[in-house]
This record gives structure tokens, C-alpha cells and sequence, in this order.
């Protein structure tokens, strides 16, 4: 068995390359090193049942949603250790490929399929699992061109930060010694943190400037209010994103919230917008406003620069199908020296054919499987057929930039615009009502799940290329968790349904009705389309034209709208977590190699409490939903009692603490460490 040439990721992991550089992986691509093994693809399938009905389970009773690709590398690496053969770091990467396909089913499933249910809507087992496996191999399918320019060519470029922490975990775990004490330090102190935040409820997890004295009547009369959330793991996620890509994200957010909140807050008040009265809009506070009115602008925006994405980067996409049309017809370059395995992906001419099968079984299942029963049933099914393959594609370049910028895919905001869109043109078509409520639910299911799956895949990918994986053997390994995922998260969503239920009833009492938060909104959205009502294309116009301003003057247009998207209290931490890194790169003044020495260990310490905070949030979950509750006493606060404002101002201290304990921890970074 071939070891790693060495025991730490290179030095130029993380920056973009220099003129004629190149970065050469953690295991060479000559490697002969073990990789996928029965060992790895075994354990593999166990972390993904195991963690598809977790988060499902969980998502669904608890409505939180868990991140499962750090908690299955911290399991694989420890396991590892068990064998008589310890596991290499490639069949760590294997497991972690597998297991986390996991949690990209669950989320793209849970956010729609429930929807079914609570409309009442004609379910079973085989259309949850058909939606769930036809969207994460759509995704699957579709991401796979544009693995070379996400990957490979912008290197550098994007700061990928949940691959990042992954990577490290994973690293960490190979190398030992003082990264892995570094890593297990951080984690130790991030999860006890947001553990206390989550669990114990030691303080709130939001901190606002309600609970200063003299800015609550401002967050009351002019609808400026600021919000931060204080888990160590998004502190962590915005050191890795840097200062610079924070702070564009954090200008899109001050936009949505300290200009156009208080602008739509007071003219709706002044009854300047259709439908707006003081009894609407203006009576709302600056969340609700956000939530039902400028939200929308920033999905018109993260369209419209996915749109422009696609349009920058059709070149790529075009040699890379261009490349599969010619293998298929049996004209393949000869004289083309055969690719690197750790630049090996799955032939396009497979993924070429899989796509056309694809198309081909959707069809049938939209033609026979739902819509058998209308009088114009082919036409329709087309429709659907086009919808899904044409913003899965479109939009799968999105999910991927999103994730590799700001660590959060918006597949929701995504989905919202498939179902409006579906809604569109299957009532055109003439199917409304519950016909025509099944067939958009189960369109935005397999959307969802593809955007879903192709966020988390390009994360895979960045993984392996950072330690030396073969992508074609990461992707493979992807198809085979998705598979088992779509199996148990179908079940599952059956079983709660049966146990809990998603309505009240006379079986079910509504004290005990799961809380399935992003797919009651779905079935609400759904509902309101299927009746004709107005959909709000002004806001999204107006998210598209700030998209496209920015892109004119030079700013990353998808990085502004997801700002504008994402609630302000995560997109603050962000920044907090940029001017950290900022802060201890700048304290090393011109010496480079102390300032790489500084930055990797902040790295190590943010990618530590990432990993913390994602594991006790699995922790906190389950121990909420067994119903297990410890008090802290006087520390505990209560906003039933009034005492939120105090418990706030104890968060940011706490959280002002944990920032300066990570700025100086970075600090004590030496190259010759």
C-alpha cells in the first residue's frame, strides 16, 4: 500500500495559483493506494441508511435539518482505526462519498414530498422513492461537465467551505500529531459552545438589537433591526469564506434588510403598494417583512445570476457534451493522452446515455405513473419532462457556485421558482387542482433533489481533489448513496406519516403532528398558484436587475443575491468570522511563511468548530426529540419571563469571547509547526 507523500495538505491548497504552478494532491495521482473497496463502499451504505433516516426522522419531528458529511468523515476515520488493515485516507473519502448522499436525498426530499401528505394528495412508497433517486442522479448527471471548471480550473477562486472542513477532518485524522490535536481542540470547544446554545439554551441563538436599550424602538418604528447568530459553526464556516467574499454576501444582506425592509415597511404603510395597508405590511415586524416581501427579490436575483453563470460558462459545458456526442458516435481522439487518474471523470458518453434513459423513464413515469388519468395527458407530461430537465440544468451550476462560495445550497428559493413556474404552465395546459397540485409537487421533488445533490457533489469533488481521489470513482460512489438513500428517506417519510401524521386528525393530535416546516410553506405556495393568484413577478424582476448591476460593476452577482436571500442573522456571523481571518493575516505583516502558518492553523480551528457544532446538532436533536432537558439555573433565560434582552446582551458577550479565543489561537501559528 502506497502512503501519501506527505502528512498535511500542500501550501498552495487553498490560494489560486501562480503562473505555471500547479497543485499536486496529498496522494500523488500515481498512487496505487486502496480506494474503493468492498470495506469502503459497505461502511459507506451503512452511514447512509443510517443517516437518511436520522435526518429525515429529525428534519422532519424536530424541523432541523443536520449537515451529514463531517459527522460521517469523523465515523469513517475512527473506524478506520478498527481494521487489521487501517482504512487509507482515499477509502475514508470512499465512505464519506457514499454516507453523504444521505443527507442530500433528505433535504431535497423533506422539503417538498411532505406537501403531498398535507394537501392530501394520491402518495406511496414507489413515487417518494422514484422522485427521490430520479433527482439526485439528474443532479448527479448534470454536475459532472462542470467538474473540471468548479474543481480544477477556478481553483483558488472559490473558498468552498464545508469541503474545506471536511477535507481537514479527514486529513487530520490520517496525519495525527499536532493537526489532529489542533482540530479536536477547536471541535471540543465549538460543539460545547453551540451545544450550550442549542441544547441548554444558555443563551439565545440569535443575538438582535432588540436587547439594547434605545435600539428597540428603532427595530419597531423604522424596521431596522440587526440580527447575528452566534454558533461557533458559522463563525467558523465565515473564516474559511475570507473577508472578501463575506462581505459581499453581508452587503447583499444590509440591502435586504436596512434599505428595502424600512422602504416597503413605510410605503406600505402609506398604502403606495398594491394590497399594502397599515393593518398589512407596515404593521409586520422587519422579519415578516423579510419573509413575505423582499425575500422574493433575492430569488429573482440568485436566478438571474445563475442564468448569467450558465451564460459565462457555456463554453465549458458545450466542449464538455460536445466530447460525449463525439465518444457515442464512436469517434473518440485516439492521439489524446488518457487523463490523470485524479482527473478521471465517469465517460460522458455514459453520462450522455444516462441522461437520455433518464429523460425517457421521467416521461413514462409523468405520462403513465401520474398524469394517466387526463384527457390530455401526453402534452402535459412533456411539460413536466421539460421543466425538470431544463432547471435542473440550469440551476445545478447555481447550487454548485453557491455551495463552493457561502457553504449554503438555497435549493428552497429554487424550488419556490420551479413550483411557480410548473404551477404556470400546467395551468395553461389545463391541469389545476389536486391533479395538478400532485404533478408540480412531485416536479419540484425531483428539482429539489437534483439541486440538492449537485451542491453536495461538487463538495465530494473538491474533497477528493484536494486529497487526491478519482473523481469517476467519487461519482459512482455518489450514484450508489443515492440509491440507498432514495429507498430509506421514502420509508421513512411513509412510517412518520403513519406514527406522527402532517395534519391533525382524529389519530393524529396536533400536539403531536410532525412540524415539517420548508414543506407546509411548499404546500401553501402550491396551493395559492393552482388558484390563480397573482404570482409576484415585479420582485422578481427587481432581484434580477440588482443581479445584473452587480455583475455590470464587477461583483459576484450570485454571492450579493444569496446575501439577500439568506436570513440577516446568518450572514453576519460570516463577516465576523472574514475579520478574523482578515485580522490574523494582517497581524503577520510581510512574512509569508508566518502568515500561511497563522492561516492554516485558523483554518484547522474553524474547520474544528464546524465539525463540533455539526455534531452536537445531531446530539441536540436527538436529545430534543427524546425529550431530555437540562436546566442551567440562573443562566438559563426565558423570553415567556422577559428575560431575553439579558439573555441576548450574554450571547454576544459569549460569542465576542469565542471570536477573540479563535483570533488567538490562529495567532500562536508557527511555520516551523
Amino acid at each position: 500500500m502506497d502512503a501519501p507523500d506527505t502528512k498535511s495538505l500542500p501550501e498552495n491548497a487553498y490560494r489560486p495559483l501562480k503562473p505555471g504552478e500547479e497543485y499536486k494532491p496529498l496522494v500523488p495521482a500515481g498512487s496505487g493506494m486502496a480506494e474503493f473497496t468492498p470495506r469502503a463502499v459497505a461502511l459507506g451504505v451503512g452511514m447512509a441508511v443510517l443517516f437518511s433516516a436520522a435526518a429525515a426522522f429529525l428534519g422532519l419531528k424536530v424541523g432541523q435539518v443536520f449537515e451529514a458529511a463531517i459527522p460521517i468523515s469523523i465515523l469513517a476515520v475512527g473506524l478506520g482505526y478498527t481494521f487489521r488493515r487501517r482504512s487509507t485516507i482515499l477509502e475514508n473519502v470512499v465512505v464519506q462519498s457514499v454516507g453523504a448522499a444521505s443527507g442530500l436525498v433528505v433535504a431535497g426530499s423533506i422539503f417538498v414530498l411532505p406537501a403531498l401528505f398535507i394537501l392530501g394528495l394520491d402518495v406511496n412508497l414507489v413515487k417518494l422513492f422514484l422522485v427521490a433517486l430520479f433527482g439526485g442522479v439528474l443532479g448527479l448527471l448534470f454536475l459532472v461537465p462542470l467538474r473540471r471548471y468548479f474543481v480544477k480550473e477556478m481553483h483558488g477562486e472559490f473558498p468552498f467551505p464545508e469541503a474545506t472542513a471536511t477535507t481537514e477532518v479527514l486529513v487530520a485524522g490520517e496525519s495525527g500529531g499536532k493537526q489532529a490535536k489542533v482540530l479536536a481542540a477547536a471541535a471540543a470547544v465549538g460543539g460545547l459552545f453551540d451545544f450550550l446554545v442549542i441544547h441548554l439554551e444558555a443563551w439565545p441563538e440569535v443575538f438582535t438589537t432588540r436587547s439594547i436599550p434605545g435600539l428597540a424602538m428603532l427595530a419597531e418604528k423604522a424596521k431596522l433591526v440587526f440580527r447575528l447568530n452566534v454558533l461557533a459553526s458559522v463563525l467558523g464556516l465565515g473564516f474559511i469564506i475570507g473577508l472578501r467574499y463575506s462581505a459581499i454576501i453581508c452587503a447583499g444582506s444590509f440591502v435586504s434588510w436596512f434599505l428595502l425592509v424600512p422602504l416597503v415597511s413605510h410605503f406600505a404603510g402609506l398604502g403606495a403598494l398594491p394590497g399594502a395597508a397599515p393593518a398589512g405590511l407596515a404593521a409586520m415586524p422587519a422579519e415578516q417583512v423579510f419573509r413575505s416581501t423582499v425575500r422574493l427579490i433575492g430569488i429573482g436575483g440568485i436566478a438571474a445570476a445563475g442564468i448569467m453563470g450558465i451564460l459565462r460558462s457555456w463554453r465549458i459545458i458545450a466542449k464538455a457534451f460536445s466530447l460525449g456526442f463525439k465518444e457515442l458516435a464512436g469517434k473518440k481522439d485516439r492521439s489524446a493522452a488518457a487523463p490523470e487518474r485524479t482527473d478521471r471523470d465517469l465517460p460522458m458518453s455514459w453520462v450522455l446515455t444516462g441522461l437520455l434513459g433518464l429523460a425517457v423513464v421521467l416521461w413514462l413515469f409523468f405520462r403513465f405513473g401520474v398524469l394517466a388519468g387526463q384527457t390530455r395527458a401526453t402534452p402535459q407530461s412533456l411539460i413536466a419532462l421539460a421543466v425538470v430537465l431544463i432547471i435542473s440544468f440550469l440551476f445545478s451550476s447555481v447550487a454548485a457556485r453557491a455551495i463552493a462560495v457561502v457553504g449554503t445550497n438555497p435549493i428552497s428559493g429554487m424550488t419556490l421558482m420551479t413550483l411557480i413556474l410548473t404551477s404556470l404552465f400546467l395551468v395553461e395546459a389545463g391541469l389545476t387542482g389536486r391533479d395538478g397540485m400532485l404533478a408540480a409537487l412531485l416536479i419540484g421533488g425531483v428539482v429539489c433533489t437534483s439541486l440538492s445533490m449537485a451542491g453536495g457533489l461538487i463538495t465530494d469533488l473538491k474533497i477528493g481533489y484536494w486529497i487526491g481521489s478519482t473523481p469517476a470513482v467519487q461519482q459512482r460512489s455518489k450514484l450508489i448513496g443515492t440509491l440507498v438513500a432514495a429507498l430509506t428517506v421514502g420509508s421513512v417519510i411513509l412510517l412518520l406519516d403513519q406514527a406522527y401524521g402532517f395534519v391533525p386528525s382524529a389519530i393524529h393530535p396536533a400536539k403531536d403532528v410532525l412540524v415539517a416546516p420548508q414543506a407546509n410553506a411548499m404546500a401553501a405556495v402550491i396551493k395559492t398558484l393552482m388558484s390563480n393568484e397573482p404570482v409576484p413577478w415585479l420582485l422578481y424582476g427587481v432581484g434580477a436587475l440588482v443581479a445584473m448591476t452587480m455583475q455590470m460593476i464587477g461583483v459576484p452577482a450570485l454571492a450579493f443575491a444569496l446575501g439577500m436571500y439568506i436570513p440577516l442573522e446568518l450572514n453576519t456571523p460570516l463577516l465576523i468570522g472574514g475579520l478574523v481571518a482578515h485580522l490574523v493575516a494582517k497581524s503577520a505583516g510581510s512574512d509569508e511563511p508566518l502568515k500561511n502558518a497563522r492561516n492554516q492553523r485558523g483554518t484547522l480551528i474553524a474547520s474544528g468548530f464546524i465539525a463540533g457544532g455539526a455534531v452536537m446538532g445531531v446530539v441536540a436533536a436527538l436529545l430534543k426529540f427524546l425529550g431530555t432537558k437540562v436546566s442551567l439555573g440562573p443562566l438559563s433565560y426565558s423570553f415567556q419571563n422577559g428575560e431575553g434582552a439579558g439573555g441576548e446582551r450574554l450571547a454576544i458577550v459569549a460569542y465576542l469571547l469565542l471570536a477573540a479565543y479563535m483570533a488567538w489561537d490562529s495567532w500562536r501559528g508557527r511555520p516551523d509547526a
